[in-house]
């Protein structure tokens, strides 16, 4: 029994580190991408684009799909639609054709993205859940680092191809292992799907996302204006009618629920938080300090290795302890690791920057498990799709509001650093740059110090507690 817990963990583990992968690996192979199909940059950056923005809206429609239809039955048509967008991304010959089968990897990749703890919470006792969750962010940290790593080697080694057919033998490996270990789903009521809230919440997640998202890429302020108010109009429109349908596809009744609110707005925050890091620290490490990006790679990999370490202790914590104590904790030593890189220099040692990242790393490792517990046991069964959809989807709205904030914010001081007026050339381009990531990682500091207070907010509850009020 335990063999087959193990191996159906493993197979959501294969399947949210693909997915989490493909988010990042493309990211250092651009460049080549650009060069073989000889187009513009701001048009290539939709390969990347297509998949972040497309992936993040539709989290919560396949939540609420793999509750009324079962979270085995999506997660393989997921692992399956991801594999078959991958196999098509390495054999495209223009553009377009790699940009549309992109977001049929996104397709498939919110299908499993927005089951994946729901299968967990509901094939794991609860005495053991904690530690379950943990194996899923381990997948997401083990993906975040070895991300640009492997997607370098692979553009290297075998062409930009390689990083989307590699995807193919091990995709078939997860979808077998997912149909053989994983619980068959339990009879599901005959609910009709709310389309027209599916359809709102997809194109106001997709207009918000994309203002954020190309913050980053200089978009003109009422391009942004436009795309942010229509966005937030269709949201409230969202809200109205949820509130009237007979079959919501978001129950917002579950916001009352105060451990499911704070630490989702917690995960939010935090997500913000580390990718305004992941953002700038490359920036910093290559223009500033001139260290070629496997050096670069090596000076980051603290971060997510401490997490990786962290995860599984504080998954046997998050069984016994109370998960507001423990993800409060971790998003203060996290704060604080922030508030360590935003004294970096120009001449800052290495070891002083192996540690910031490692302790920015410990409190994210720290925070993940223990929250994604209290928010998945934190809402009745019924609802468990929604809530892994939900979760989800705060991680990546996260993702994209960190770096279109961070961008916004480094743009908006690195040409009004005091103290440079005087100074000429490289010196004066450096000077400028270390005053404004000063003011961004002071920022993101203060998110990870709100993440912490939305998660004492929760009140204090032990994950058992939060078991027998939601079964």
């Amino acid at each position: 029994m335990k063999k087959k817990t193990g191996l159906m963990l493993f197979s959501v583990a294969l399947g949210t580190f693909m997915s989490a992968l493909d988010a990042s690996v493309v990211n250092v192979a651009n460049p080549v991408i650009r060069a073989h199909f000889n187009v513009p940059l701001a048009e290539e950056q939709w390969v990347v684009t297509a998949y972040l923005i497309v992936v993040s809206s539709v989290l919560l429609f396949f939540g609420r799909l793999s509750d009324l239809y079962g979270q085995k039955r999506l997660y393989v048509t997921g692992f399956a639609v991801f594999t078959l967008g991958s196999a098509l991304c390495s054999l495209s010959s223009s553009i377009g054709m790699l940009i549309g089968f992109r977001v049929a990897q996104a397709l498939g990749a919110g299908m499993m993205f927005s089951t994946n703890s729901a299968i967990i919470t509901h094939n794991v006792p609860p005495e053991k859940r904690g530690r379950s969750f943990c194996v899923s962010a381990m997948a997401v940290a083990v993906a975040l680092s070895t991300g640009p790593v492997l997607g370098g080697a692979l553009t290297d080694v075998l062409g930009w191809q390689s990083i989307f057919y590699i995807n193919v033998p091990i995709g078939a490996a997860g979808i077998a292992l997912a149909l053989r270990y994983i619980p068959a789903d339990r009879h599901k009521p005959a609910v009709p799907m709310d389309i027209p809230g599916s359809v709102m919440i997809f194109a106001a997640l997709f207009m918000l996302l994309l203002a954020l998202d190309q913050l980053s890429a200089g978009i003109d302020a009422l391009t942004f204006v436009l795309l942010t108010a229509g966005g937030l109009m269709i949201a409230a429109f969202f809200i109205v009618f949820e509130k009237r349908t007979k079959h919501p596809i978001l129950n917002l009744k579950l916001f009352r629920i105060r451990v499911f609110s704070a630490s989702l707005s917690a995960a939010t925050l935090n997500y913000m938080a580390q990718y305004v890091m992941v953002f700038l620290v490359p920036f910093y490490l290559q223009t500033v300090r001139l260290y070629t990006p496997a050096v670069s790679g090596l000076l980051y990999m603290p971060m997510p290795l401490a997490a990786l370490l962290t995860a599984p202790l504080a998954g046997i914590a998050a069984d016994r302890a109370d998960t507001r104590l423990l993800s409060s904790a971790g998003m203060g030593i996290m704060a604080a690791g922030l508030f360590l890189l935003s004294r970096l220099q120009t001449d800052t040692p290495n070891g002083y920057i192996v540690m910031a990242m490692a302790v920015t790393g410990l409190g994210s490792g720290l925070f993940q498990t223990p929250n994604n517990s209290a928010v998945m046991s934190s809402v009745p069964a019924d609802s468990r799709g929604v809530a892994s959809g939900m979760l989800a989807t705060a991680r990546n709205v996260g993702m994209v509001m960190g770096v279109g904030l961070s961008s916004a914010l480094f743009a908006l001081f690195a040409g009004n650093t005091p103290g440079t007026e005087s100074v000429t050339g490289m010196i004066a381009q450096k000077e400028s740059f270390i005053g404004a990531l000063h003011v961004t990682f002071l920022f993101a500091s203060g998110l990870a110090a709100a993440a912490m207070a939305a998660s004492l907010t929760k009140g204090r509850a032990s994950l058992p507690d939060m078991l027998k009020r939601a079964e």
